[in-house]
């Protein structure tokens, strides 16, 4: 059996974060959504569950973390080319996001940029050349 990965995400507003993930690139799955939760599928083995606070707090003791003022997680997505990363920026700043809260990353053969959702979670957008990501980190970094 292969590995899938959930990544659960507290949301104010589940329709607005569906929005936006959706303008990442993500579809939903409406076989796990429902009025608390949206289950959007970035791939075959990766899924982000959005949840609402009320929803959220049934799985965990601790207080939801206010993203907007402090870093809990950076998540990051693959793109195919440096207009991609663009591309999809501007469709998740389209979708209620906020375009680079942290500088953008152009090392030549690695290019990133961030955006923020609407919660301040923050999602990198990455593309790396293939000979360059074949090479290593060492490699990377040597540039």
């Amino acid at each position: 059996m292969s590995r899938m990965i959930f990544v659960n995400l507290p949301v104010a507003d589940l329709a607005k974060s569906r929005e936006f993930l959706e303008a990442l690139g993500a579809t939903n799955e409406p076989k796990f959504t429902d009025e608390t939760a949206a289950c959007m599928t970035i791939s075959d083995s990766i899924f982000v569950m959005l949840l609402t606070h009320d929803k959220f707090s049934q799985f965990t003791p601790r207080p939801i973390a206010d993203a907007k003022a402090g870093s809990e997680v950076l998540l990051c997505l693959s793109a195919d080319s440096r207009e991609q990363v663009d591309t999809t920026v501007e469709r998740a700043v389209s979708a209620g996001g906020t375009a680079d809260p942290g500088p953008k990353q152009d090392y030549g053969v690695m290019y990133g940029r961030s955006v923020a959702d609407p919660d301040g979670h923050i999602w990198e957008v990455m593309w790396m050349d293939p000979a360059a990501a074949e090479k290593g980190a060492e490699a990377v970094a040597a540039l």
